[in-house]
């Protein structure tokens, strides 16, 4: 890869853009300038892997949101449900290792998950969002989604909303808790520090649920969209949030430092690509093994196509990611799949051309879809390989 570096001009402001890319990916480079030109960017980061090596690593813009502070190459910044992706690989090296039975009732694991009817409810299908938790039912206080135990003792006691493994409801909030519950149970260590030790460490994830002191200051300041008055407040939308502080302030030191798996990841484009890198060549990476070749094939594999309950999006769900659909276009393989995050963010995979893909911004879109730059990239990734 070649070292360059430019600046991108909106009509307001001029933001650097600087990093590393194969000369072949030029028009990945122009992609990702153009969000800043068009007035849609603060800051944000961007890396593609394929066949395991990078081919683009490249930063722009501001972390801070006055505009003063450059973004840098080890800046880091929350990616909100790009970590469900990373979550539910946790739970399949669990699979993988014969510690978990993806078709077992989650119960045999969390003893006391199976109180309100919920004795035969699967793994599965906690996985691909079919277990009927998508939301606490009962209310609990604003900021208890801060405090672990709280939130899985309330989702262990709770009732399905209906029959597990009939309806697609996307787990806004709860699945992270569910997946890395279980995670936490079986391993004997806390969902953080399993990833720590078990995925972030051992593969170079410059990535973390729950940021440690000495990482703080690399943090990104995170620009929220604006509320939207005409949501409805008893939508299940509008009740997934529900125990988030009021009001809720994403460069906290409480939200940055939970482990709310589903929500909060905070970590660089290139940790999220390397990370992609590991599925999309067979659960491996630098001659060091994630998961088995047959893991990673079940893991990606289509389990419905259809409408969920929450957002009302129809979604094509394998086990832990969405896969490539008109709704959720991650360019043109067919066996693509990753996760967006809210506000724009995303990671993907493309196992067929062994592409990895990681974007982070800071400045989150109001848009209910994928957004237009991240389009543009992916855009232009398909014209390149």
């Amino acid at each position: 890869m070649e070292t360059k570096t430019g600046t991108a001009k909106s009509s307001e402001q001029s933001f650097p853009i600087t990093g590393k890319l194969d000369p072949t990916f030029a028009p990945v480079w122009d992609a990702f300038s153009q969000g800043f030109t068009e007035g849609e960017e603060q800051g944000s980061c961007l890396a593609v892997m394929i066949d395991g090596k990078p081919v683009v690593d490249i930063w722009g813009g501001f972390k801070d949101i006055a505009g003063i502070k450059p973004w840098e190459e080890n800046t880091i910044c929350n990616g909100m449900s790009v970590g469900k992706g990373i979550a539910a690989t946790c739970l399949h090296m669990l699979i993988d290792r014969g510690a978990v039975d993806l078709d077992a009732p989650v119960a045999r694991y969390w003893p006391e998950f199976a109180a309100g009817g919920k004795e035969k409810l699967l793994v599965r299908w906690v996985l691909d969002h079919r277990s009927g938790l998508p939301l606490l039912t009962d209310d609990l206080w604003p900021g208890a989604i801060f405090d672990w135990n709280v939130m899985t003792e309330a989702l262990a006691a709770q009732a399905p909303m209906w029959e597990p493994g009939t309806q697609p409801a996307y787990h806004i909030r709860t699945f992270g808790f569910l997946v890395g519950e279980i995670v936490r149970r079986v391993s004997g260590k806390d969902f953080s520090t399993f990833f720590r030790d078990e995925l972030a460490t051992p593969f170079s994830l410059d990535y973390f649920f729950g940021v440690p002191d000495s990482e703080l200051p690399r943090c990104a300041e995170f620009i929220g969209r604006p509320d939207n008055p005409s949501m409805d407040p008893n939508s299940m939308f509008a009740r997934a949030g529900r125990q988030w502080p009021v009001p809720l302030d994403y460069n906290s030191r409480d939200f940055r430092q939970s482990a709310i798996p589903s929500s909060n990841g905070h970590g660089t484009a290139r940790a999220v690509a390397r990370f992609y890198s590991i599925m999309a060549n067979g659960g491996s990476l630098d001659g060091k093994r994630a998961l088995s070749a047959a893991t990673v094939a079940v893991a990606g594999s289509e389990q419905y196509w259809g409408k969920e309950a929450v957002i009302g999006r129809t979604n094509r769900q394998a086990l832990g990611y969405l896969l490539n659909s008109p709704q959720f276009p991650i360019g043109k393989g067919k066996n693509a799949y990753g996760q967006s995050g809210m506000g724009g963010a995303m990671g993907y995979c493309d196992p067929d051309r062994k592409l990895a893909v990681g974007y982070i911004p800071n400045k989150m879109h109001a848009m209910s879809n994928i957004g237009p730059r991240i389009m543009r990239i992916i855009e232009a990734l398909d014209r390149c390989v």
